[in-house]
C-alpha cells in the first residue's frame, strides 16, 4: 500500500511540475523581456530559483520564479544602473543576502502583520503598472520603462499603430480570456497562445517584433560588481528586492497552505528564496519569488511535494538547452498580450468590490498605496502605507481612551467639593493619549488627595509613564498626595522599573485600600 501510494504520489509530483513549467515558460519570457534583461534572464531565473526554492524553501508545494512585482522593480533598478546588468546582479545578491537574515533571524512570521489595505493597493498598483508599460509593445511600438512615460507616450504610439502587432495581440488576449477552464487544465492558456499566435505570425508573415535571439545551453557566469558611486541605490533597490521577494512568496505560502491544508515553514521559506535569489545573481537570472498562480496550479495537477518543484525547474532547463532558438520569433505583442492578462489577474477585485461599504480609512491608505505604486516609487508606496495604517490605528485607540474625573462625595463630574478626587482613566493609555491626561489635572489642584484609578488601562507605555511622573511630581509640588490604582500585571511593570518617582508605597492593587489611605490623609 505504501509503495502504491509513493508511486501515485510521484505520478502527481511530475504532473504538477509539468504542468507548472508550461505555465511558468511564456511568463518567464514575458518577465524577462519586460525586464530589460532579455528573454534568457527570465529563464534562467525561472530555472535557478524555481530549483533552489523548492529544494530549500518551507513550502513542499510552492513553486517560485520570476513574478510581476520583482519584475517591475528590477526594470527600474536596470534603468537606474544605466543598464548595467553586473551592477543590477549586485542588487540580487543583497536581496538574496537580507532574505537568508531575515529567514535567519526568524522575522517571517512578520508578513501577517502587513495591513491588507496596504497589499491591496500595493498589488493593484502593479498589475496597472504591468498593462500600462505592455500597451506600447502590444500596439507594436518600443517597450517603455516607467508608468508616467508610457501615459505620456500613448497618443504617439496610438498613431503610429502597427496593426499586425494589434492583431497578434488582440487575438492573445481572446486566448487567455476565453480559453475555456477544461482546456486551461490540460494546455495552460497562456502557452496556447504563445504557440497559436507565434505560428499565425510566421504564416503570414508579418512585420513585428519579436523576442530575438536567446542564448543556447547554460548561463555564462557574471560576477557582481559593486561601485561606490551607486552604491546607495543599490542597497536601497536590494533591500527593497528583498521585502517584496518576502512578502510576495510568504503570502503566496498562505495561499498554498489554504489550498492544501497543511502549513509552511516561513524562516525556511526566507531562507530558500534568498538562496535561490543570490544564486540567479551569478547566472543573470531575473529575481523573483513564491508565484501564486503557478503554485495553485501545481497543486490542482497534483503536486504534493518538493519534487514537484525540482520537476518545473527541470522542464525549464531541458528547453532551454535544447529548444531555445525556437523562442526567438515569438511576437512581442502576443508575450504583451500574456502580461496584460496577468496585470489584470493581481488587480485586487475583492477590495474593489467593497469600495461602497469598506471602512473609508482602509480604502483611504489603500488608495495612497496604489497612486504612489504607480506614479512614484513601490517602497515608498508599502512604507507610507504601513505609516499611515498605523497612524489611524493611534487615532482610533486615543478616541477609546476616557479620562473621568469625580469626587468622593457625588459620582458625578460636576461635584467637586470633596477632598479626596478620582481621576478614573480607561482604555489605552500611551503616548497618544497622554496628553489629554495632563488636561484634565488642572481640575484636582483645590483638593488634598488624588487617587488614579487605572484598572481598566490594558496597557502603558513608558510615554504615559513619564507623563504620569511629571504629574505627580506637579501635584506633589502642590501639597497634593497621591496613589495609583492598577491591575497586578501593570503594578509589577511599574515596580520593575525602580523609578523612585513612582514609589512602591504609592502604587496599590485594591482601590478601597487605596481610598481609605486618601481619605485618612485628607481628615
Amino acid at each position: 500500500m505504501n509503495r502504491s501510494f509513493s508511486i501515485t504520489a510521484l505520478r502527481g509530483d511530475l504532473f504538477g511540475g509539468l504542468t507548472a513549467g508550461i505555465v511558468a515558460l511564456p511568463l518567464a519570457l514575458a518577465f524577462g523581456v519586460a525586464s530589460g534583461a532579455g528573454a534568457a534572464a527570465g529563464l534562467y531565473g525561472a530555472i535557478m530559483l524555481g530549483m533552489m526554492a523548492a529544494l530549500f524553501g518551507g513550502t513542499r508545494t510552492q513553486i517560485s520564479g520570476p513574478t510581476g512585482p520583482m519584475t517591475v522593480v528590477f526594470a527600474s533598478m536596470l534603468l537606474a544602473v544605466g543598464g548595467d546588468l553586473a551592477i543590477a546582479m549586485s542588487a540580487v545578491l543583497i536581496a538574496g543576502l537580507v532574505q537568508i537574515i531575515m529567514g535567519c533571524i526568524k522575522v517571517g512570521g512578520l508578513v501577517r502583520f502587513i495591513p491588507y489595505p496596504v497589499i491591496s493597493g500595493f498589488m493593484s498598483g502593479i498589475g496597472i503598472i504591468i498593462i500600462l508599460l505592455q500597451i506600447a509593445p502590444f500596439l507594436g511600438a518600443g517597450p517603455k520603462t516607467c508608468p508616467f512615460t508610457a501615459i505620456l507616450a500613448m497618443p504617439a504610439i496610438i498613431m503610429a499603430v502597427n496593426f499586425q502587432a494589434l492583431v497578434l495581440g488582440g487575438l492573445t488576449l481572446l486566448i487567455v480570456f476565453l480559453t475555456p477552464m477544461r482546456i486551461s487544465r490540460i494546455i495552460p492558456s497562456p502557452l496556447v497562445a504563445l504557440i497559436a499566435v507565434t505560428l499565425l505570425s510566421l504564416g503570414m508573415g508579418f512585420q513585428v517584433p519579436v523576442i530575438g535571439e536567446i542564448p543556447l545551453g547554460l548561463p555564462a557566469f557574471i560576477m557582481p560588481t559593486f561601485c561606490l558611486n551607486t552604491w546607495t541605490t543599490i542597497l536601497v533597490l536590494g533591500v527593497t528586492l528583498a521585502l517584496l521577494g518576502s512578502i510576495d512568496s510568504l503570502l503566496t505560502a498562505l495561499v498554498a497552505d489554504s489550498v492544501t491544508g497543511t502549513r509552511h515553514n516561513s524562516n525556511r521559506e526566507l531562507v530558500g528564496q534568498g538562496i535561490g535569489n543570490m544564486l540567479c545573481s551569478f547566472v543573470g537570472g531575473l529575481p523573483g519569488a513564491g508565484a501564486t498562480m503557478r503554485t495553485v496550479v501545481n497543486i490542482k495537477a497534483g503536486g504534493k511535494t518538493r519534487i514537484s518543484g525540482v520537476t518545473h525547474a527541470l522542464f525549464l532547463l531541458v528547453l532551454l538547452l535544447g529548444a531555445a532558438p525556437l523562442a526567438t520569433h515569438i511576437p512581442m505583442a502576443v508575450l504583451a498580450g500574456i502580461l496584460i492578462k496577468v496585470g489584470v489577474d493581481i488587480l485586487d477585485y475583492r477590495l474593489l468590490r467593497l469600495v461602497k461599504t469598506a471602512p473609508r480609512t482602509d480604502l483611504t491608505v489603500m488608495g495612497v498605496v496604489f497612486v504612489l505604486t504607480v506614479f512614484v516609487d513601490l517602497i515608498i508606496a508599502v512604507g507610507a502605507g504601513v505609516i499611515l495604517s498605523m497612524g489611524m490605528i493611534i487615532h482610533r485607540m486615543v478616541l477609546q481612551a476616557n479620562f473621568r474625573l469625580y469626587s468622593t462625595d457625588h459620582d458625578r463630574s460636576d461635584a467637586m467639593e470633596g477632598r479626596v478626587r478620582i481621576l478614573e482613566i480607561s482604555g489605552p493609555f500611551f503616548f497618544g493619549s497622554m496628553s489629554r491626561l495632563v488636561d484634565e489635572v488642572d481640575g484636582v489642584l483645590d483638593t488634598k488627595a488624588v487617587v488614579f484609578d487605572c484598572r481598566k488601562v490594558p496597557f502603558i507605555d513608558l510615554s504615559a509613564i513619564f507623563a504620569l511622573e511629571e504629574i505627580l511630581l506637579r501635584l506633589k509640588d502642590s501639597k497634593i498626595r497621591t496613589f495609583v490604582v492598577l491591575t497586578k500585571e501593570l503594578r509589577d511593570q511599574l515596580v520593575d522599573l525602580h523609578d523612585r518617582d513612582l514609589p512602591e508605597e504609592i502604587l496599590f492593587e485594591d482601590f478601597e485600600v487605596a481610598m481609605e489611605e486618601a481619605r485618612i490623609i485628607a481628615q
